[in-house]
């Protein structure tokens, strides 16, 4: 079983509670919150996401890299993390 099958209540919690805190945001643009709320609502998000992404990334490595069947899926796995680190990097 996928790691993200088996923490899926866990995963799927915490993209809702983004959701909400993008959904805080749009309401706060909407009432013309002070630039210094929105930013730190920003922040928050900015935390969260980085937060989601470092447990999805890490469960990636151990399950999928570390414990792979064999080489060629050890490989796969290293090079779709790649893929991904060099995109969450630009």
């Amino acid at each position: 079983m996928a790691h993200t099958i088996r923490e899926k209540a866990k995963l799927l919690a915490r993209a809702r509670r983004l959701r909400g805190q993008m959904e805080a945001v749009e309401r706060a643009l909407e009432a013309e919150a002070p630039c210094g709320e929105v930013l730190q609502l920003l922040a928050s998000i900015r935390g969260a996401l980085a937060g989601l992404t470092g447990e999805v990334m890490q469960d990636h490595l151990h399950e999928h890299v570390l414990h792979a069947g064999d080489e060629e899926e050890r490989a796969q796995a290293a090079e779709e993390l790649a893929e991904a680190l060099r995109t969450y990097i630009r």
